[in-house]
C-alpha cells in the first residue's frame, strides 16, 4: 500500500513512525514533511492550502491512501479533492470538517444530537459578548469561532482580557466554565462505524501548574490510571456516535478522525470541543501504545470497511510526551536556532524524539522553525518510569531560549487526579445527569 501523508508537524511525524511499522505500507510519501519525517518518507514540496495540488500529488504518487493531518486543508476541502480524483482519503469532507472549523456549528450539531456540552452563547458583537460574559461569570471561556491553530481559546478570570479576545474575533462562542479533569478521545470512523482509540490527557497551559496562556499543547500522557474503566465506551456512546450519526443524517458523513475533548464534571461527561483530525501532542502518546497496524486501520475507514477491521490491540505500557517549545512561544517565536542532541536520532536513551517545528539551514544544520519544536515521548511500565525516560531525553537536547513544562503527568503518576462528585440536593443526589458517571 502506497500512502501519502499531508502535513509537516509533530502529529505527522508520529503518524509516519506508526505507518512505517505497518508491513502493508510499502511506500510512504509526505508533503511538505520536515527533516524528521524525511528520514521515513519521500518528501514533496507542497502548499497544503492548495487542495488541487494535494489531489494532483496523490495521483502522481499513485497513492492507495491519503492521510491529511492538519485541520486547515480539511476545512478547505482537500479530502473532497482527493476523493474526486478517485483515491481513498482518511479525512472528512469540508462540510463535515465544519465541526472543527466553526465552534458555533459544533454547538448546533451537539444540540441536534443531544450531546452533553457546556451552555454557550454565539456572539457577533462586543456588546453581545459582554452580556454573555456577565451571564456566565468568572472564569470566562471565550472561543474564536474560526480556526485559530489551537490558540483561539482564552480562559481567564480577567473580564477585560476576555472581552478583548472576544472583540478581536469576528464571531465568538462564550461558554460556561466546566470544572473537572479533561480527557482527549480520538475515534476513527468511516461515517457509520466508530472505533475509539485509547484516551489521553494533554496540557494546554504553557507553564507548570496549568498557568499562563493556552497553547496547542505542551505535553500528554496515556493511559489514564485515574479514569473509570469504561470511559472510552461511554464517550463513544454519549458523544462520538451521536455526532457521527447526526452528520450522516445531514448528508455530510464524517470519514476520518473525530477528536472529542471532554471534561469529566460533577454532572457527568461534557464536551469541550470537537476536532476533525489527530491532535498534538496526544497523537504521540496514543500511537506509541497502539500495536494494531495503523495503515490498515485508516484504509478501512477511508473505504467504508471499518466494521470489518480487526479489534485494536494496545501495549500495557504507559507513554508520556513532553514538548520542547521555542523562545517566545506561544507568542511571537524566535526561529533559526540550532537544535543539538537529536540530529538523525529518533531514539535518545529509549525516548522517541518527534520533530514538529524544525528545518535544515543552508549548512544542513537542524534548526527551529516553529513554536513547538520537538516532542519527546518516553515509555515505560507505568507513568512514573515513562516520565523519567522522557525527561532524561529532554535534558540531553539543546535549543537556546527553549522551555518546557516539568510537570507533565506528574499528578497522574502520584495518584492525585480525581473526578468531582455530584453535590447532594435536599439530602439526595440528583438523578438527572448522574447516570453519566456510572461506568465512566
Amino acid at each position: 500500500m502506497r500512502v501519502l501523508l499531508i502535513g509537516g508537524g509533530g502529529r505527522e511525524h508520529a503518524l509516519a513512525v506508526a505507518l512505517r511499522r505497518d508491513a502493508e505500507v510499502t511506500e510512504l510519501h509526505a508533503a511538505p514533511g520536515n527533516p524528521g519525517i524525511g528520514q521515513l518518507a519521500a518528501l514533496h514540496r507542497l502548499d497544503v492550502s492548495d487542495t488541487a495540488a494535494i489531489a494532483g500529488l496523490a495521483t502522481r504518487t499513485r497513492a492507495d491512501l491519503v492521510v491529511i493531518g492538519p485541520e486547515a486543508p480539511l476545512v478547505a476541502g482537500a479530502a473532497d479533492a482527493v476523493r474526486a480524483a478517485g483515491i481513498p482519503c482518511f479525512g472528512p469532507s469540508a462540510a463535515a470538517a465544519r465541526i472543527e472549523g466553526s465552534k458555533a456549528f459544533a454547538k448546533e450539531v451537539m444540540a441536534a444530537a443531544g450531546i452533553p456540552t457546556a451552555m454557550a452563547h454565539v456572539c457577533d458583537t462586543p456588546a453581545e459578548a459582554a452580556a454573555a460574559l456577565d451571564a456566565y461569570g468568572s472564569p470566562y471561556v471565550v472561543k474564536d469561532d474560526a480556526l485559530a491553530a489551537g490558540k483561539g481559546v482564552v480562559v481567564t478570570h480577567d473580564r477585560a482580557a476576555a472581552l478583548a479576545h472576544a472583540s478581536s474575533c469576528d464571531v465568538v462562542v462564550i461558554e460556561e466554565y466546566l470544572q473537572g479533569p479533561e480527557v482527549s478521545l480520538f475515534a476513527v470512523t468511516d461515517g457509520t462505524t466508530v472505533v475509539a482509540l485509547a484516551p489521553a490527557q494533554d496540557f494546554k497551559r504553557v507553564r507548570d501548574g496549568d498557568t499562563g496562556p493556552n497553547t496547542g499543547g505542551m505535553g500528554a500522557y496515556s493511559p489514564l490510571p485515574w479514569a473509570p474503566p469504561h470511559l472510552a465506551r461511554d464517550i463513544v456512546d454519549r458523544v462520538v456516535q451521536p455526532a457521527v450519526d447526526e452528520l450522516r443524517a445531514r448528508g455530510t458523513p464524517f470519514v476520518g478522525l473525530l477528536y472529542a475533548g471532554i471534561a469529566l464534571t460533577a454532572q457527568g461527561i461534557r464536551v469541550i470541543e470537537f476536532n476533525a483530525r489527530f491532535g498534538d501532542p496526544e497523537t504521540q502518546v496514543v500511537l506509541a501504545r497502539l500495536q494494531t497496524p495503523l495503515g490498515a486501520l485508516l484504509h478501512a475507514a477511508a473505504t467504508g470497511q471499518l466494521d470489518m477491521a480487526e479489534p485494536l490491540h494496545w501495549g500495557k505500557h504507559a507513554a508520556v510526551a513532553v514538548v520542547l517549545a521555542a523562545h517566545g512561544y506561544p507568542g511571537a517565536v524566535r526561529t533559526g536556532d540550532p537544535i543539538e542532541g537529536c540530529r538523525d536520532a529518533e531514539d535518545i536513551d529509549g525516548a522517541l524524539v518527534l520533530q514538529a517545528g524544525t528545518a535544515l539551514d543552508p549548512d544542513g544544520r537542524l534548526v527551529s522553525a516553529g513554536g513547538r519544536v520537538l516532542s519527546v515521548v518516553g515509555t515505560g511500565p507505568d507513568l512514573g518510569s515513562a516520565r523519567d525516560t522522557a525527561y532524561r531525553a529532554v535534558e540531553r537536547l539543546r535549543l537556546e531560549g527553549s522551555h518546557h513544562r516539568s510537570d507533565i503527568a506528574a499528578a497522574a503518576a502520584a495518584g492525585t487526579v480525581s473526578i468531582p462528585t455530584p453535590l447532594p440536593i435536599r439530602g439526595r443526589t440528583p438523578v438527572h445527569d448522574h447516570e453519566d458517571l456510572e461506568g465512566l
